[in-house]
C-alpha cells in the first residue's frame, strides 16, 4: 500500500497549475509582447534554480461527485530560487489570471512571499504586471459591502526595505497597489513601451470628475517610463524583459544579501596601478567648457565594473556601483554636462537617496567632485533646492561608512561642502584641476571690488588687474600650504590611490 494515487493527483494539480491563466489567456499575454510570469522566473534566475511555494494554491472548481473538475492557479507566483549562485526569494503576478488583481490572489501567499525574504535574509525580486490592488469595482456585489482601504503585509514591504536588498520590474501596466510595491524597493525599473505606471488608470482618471484635467489619457501618456524615469519615480528604463533581468542581476551582485553582512568581492581582473594618461588633459583649462565625468569614472573603476542608475533624473549627479580590485563601491559624481553639475532639487534628492542606500548596505563611497554649488535663480527657491540640498548633505554627514573624494574640479558653496564630512577624517585628493571657495570668483569680483572699480581710471583694466591677482590666489597650491586640501595628485595616479582607499575601507567593513 503505497500513497501514489495522491501523488499523482499531486502532479495533476500542479499541471493544472502550470496552465496559468489558460492557454488563450497565455497566448494573448504573448501577443502583447509580453513574456508570461513563469517564463519570466526562468530569464531572471539561475537556470533549474527555483524551487515554487504554493503552487497548487488557487481555487478549485469541483464536479457533482465532489471531484477536482479544474483549478484556477493563484496569480502570485513565487519561491526561492538562486542568481549568481546566491539564494533570492523570486517572485512574478501572473497577469493571465484576473490581469494581476488582489480580488484573485490569495493574500498569505502574497504576505509569505514578503516573510520569507527578511525572515531568512536574503534579497527580493518582485516582477509586477497587474494592479495588484482590490480589483473589480464589481467585486463589491460578491462581498455584499464595501470595506476599508488596508493592505495586508505591507509591514512586511517596509522590514524587506529596512534589511535585503528589494528590486522591482514593472513588466506591464502597474496602478495602485501594484504600482506601490514598484516604488517600494531600492531598484526598479521599466520596460519601455511595455511597462506603465500611475496611481489609477485612464478609464478611472477619465471617469473621475476634475481628475483629467481636460487632457485625453491613454497609458502611456499617463504613466510610460518617459515620465517616470525622469521624475525619480522610477529608477531606470529598458528596451526588453531580457534587458530587465540582467539589470536586476547586476544591481543586487554589488550588495550583499542582507544588511549586516559584507558584499561580496570578485576576483580582480584590473591592475590596481593602471594609470590612465588621458586623466592628464581630461578636465579642459577653460572653465566654461564641459568634459565627460563618466569617462573619467570609468577610467579610475576597475574596466566595465561601472554600473549607473537613475540616470535620466536628478542629472547633475551621477550614482553607479563600481568596483576597485574587485572590491565594490558606492560612486558619487557630479556631472558637468547638466547644468554646469549644480545642485538642483531632484539632484539633491537623488543624491540623499543614494548616499543612505550606501550606508545601509554598508558600501564605502567615491565622490567625484566638480559642484559650482546649488542651482540659484527663481525656478531654483520655487523648488525648494535649498531644503533637498541640505538634506543630501545631511546624509553624507550621517553616512558612516568610509568615503573618499576626489575634486577634480570645482567645489563652492554650501553644496560644495556636501563633497564630505568636514568634521571626520578627509581621505580626499585634488587635482591641479581644482577650484574652490565659497563664491566663484567670476561672480563675486564685481560685487566685492565695485567701489573700487568704479573710481579707477580705467575700469575694465582695474578689473582685469584684480583678476589677475585673484587668479594667483585661488591656485590649489596656496589652499595646500594651509593644510587646507589635504594632497594635491598627478590624475593619473587616481586610480592607485582609490584602489587603496577601497582595500582599506573593507578593512574595516570586514570585507574578506
Amino acid at each position: 500500500m503505497t500513497w501514489q494515487a495522491e501523488i499523482d493527483e499531486l502532479r495533476r494539480r500542479e499541471a493544472m497549475a502550470e496552465q496559468m491563466g489558460g492557454a488563450e489567456k497565455v497566448a494573448r499575454q504573448h501577443g502583447r509582447g509580453k513574456l508570461d510570469a513563469r517564463a519570466r522566473i526562468a530569464g531572471l534566475v539561475d537556470a533549474r534554480s527555483f524551487r515554487e511555494i504554493g503552487k497548487i494554491a488557487g481555487k478549485g472548481h469541483y464536479d457533482a461527485a465532489g471531484d477536482l473538475a479544474g483549478l484556477s492557479a493563484s496569480n502570485l507566483i513565487f519561491g526561492r530560487a538562486n542568481i549568481e549562485g546566491r539564494p533570492v526569494v523570486a517572485s512574478a503576478d501572473d497577469f493571465t489570471v484576473r490581469g494581476g488583481a488582489a480580488d484573485a490572489a490569495i493574500y498569505r501567499k502574497f504576505t509569505q512571499c514578503e516573510k520569507m525574504a527578511h525572515t531568512l535574509g536574503i534579497p527580493i525580486i518582485r516582477m509586477i504586471d497587474g494592479t495588484g490592488g482590490g480589483g473589480s469595482v464589481r467585486t463589491l456585489e460578491d462581498i455584499g459591502a464595501t470595506y476599508v482601504p488596508a493592505v495586508p503585509g505591507w509591514a512586511d514591504v517596509i522590514r524587506n526595505l529596512d534589511s535585503v536588498p528589494v528590486v522591482a520590474l514593472a513588466l506591464g501596466p502597474t496602478a495602485g497597489l501594484g504600482a506601490a510595491r514598484v516604488v517600494a524597493s531600492h531598484y526598479s525599473l521599466m520596460v519601455k513601451g511595455l511597462s506603465q505606471l500611475f496611481a489609477a488608470g485612464p478609464a478611472v482618471v477619465d471617469a473621475l470628475p476634475g481628475q483629467s484635467g481636460g487632457e485625453a489619457n491613454d497609458k502611456e501618456s499617463l504613466g510610460g517610463s518617459a515620465i517616470h524615469t525622469r521624475n525619480g519615480v522610477v529608477d531606470d528604463e529598458v528596451a526588453s524583459e531580457a534587458e530587465a533581468f540582467a539589470r536586476a542581476r547586476r544591481f543586487l551582485s554589488y550588495l550583499p544579501s542582507r544588511v549586516g553582512q559584507p558584499a561580496p568581492r570578485t576576483a580582480p581582473h584590473d591592475a590596481p596601478d593602471r594609470r590612465e594618461a588621458f586623466l592628464l588633459s581630461a578636465v579642459p583649462r577653460d572653465p566654461r567648457q564641459v568634459y565627460s565625468m563618466r569617462r573619467v569614472a570609468e577610467a579610475v573603476a576597475d574596466t566595465g565594473s561601472v554600473f549607473e542608475m537613475g540616470r535620466q533624473w536628478g542629472r547633475a549627479a551621477i550614482t553607479a556601483f563600481a568596483r576597485f580590485d574587485g572590491w565594490p563601491v558606492a560612486l558619487l559624481a557630479s556631472d558637468p554636462s547638466f547644468l554646469g553639475g549644480s545642485w538642483e532639487a531632484r539632484t539633491s534628492e537623488k543624491v540623499e537617496r543614494f548616499v543612505k542606500l550606501a550606508d545601509q548596505f554598508r558600501l564605502p563611497i567615491i565622490h567625484l567632485v566638480d559642484n559650482p554649488g546649488f542651482m540659484i535663480g527663481r525656478a531654483a527657491e520655487v523648488s525648494g533646492t535649498i531644503r533637498y540640498g541640505v538634506q543630501a548633505m545631511n546624509a553624507i554627514y550621517r553616512a558612516s561608512v568610509p568615503l573618499a573624494s576626489i575634486i577634480v574640479r570645482r567645489a563652492y558653496g554650501i553644496a560644495g561642502s556636501a563633497m564630505s564630512n568636514a568634521d571626520a577624517f578627509q581621505y580626499r585628493f585634488a587635482w591641479p584641476s581644482g577650484d574652490w571657495g565659497s563664491l566663484p570668483i567670476e561672480g563675486g569680483i564685481e560685487v566685492a571690488y565695485k567701489a573700487e572699480i568704479e573710481q579707477a581710471e580705467y575700469p575694465a583694466a582695474h578689473l582685469a588687474q584684480i583678476r589677475e591677482r585673484l587668479n594667483k590666489v585661488r591656485s590649489p597650491f596656496r589652499t595646500a600650504e594651509h593644510y587646507g586640501v589635504e594632497d594635491i595628485i598627478d590624475p593619473r595616479d587616481t586610480r592607485p590611490l582609490l584602489c587603496e582607499f577601497a582595500e582599506l575601507a573593507w578593512s574595516k567593513l570586514g570585507g574578506a
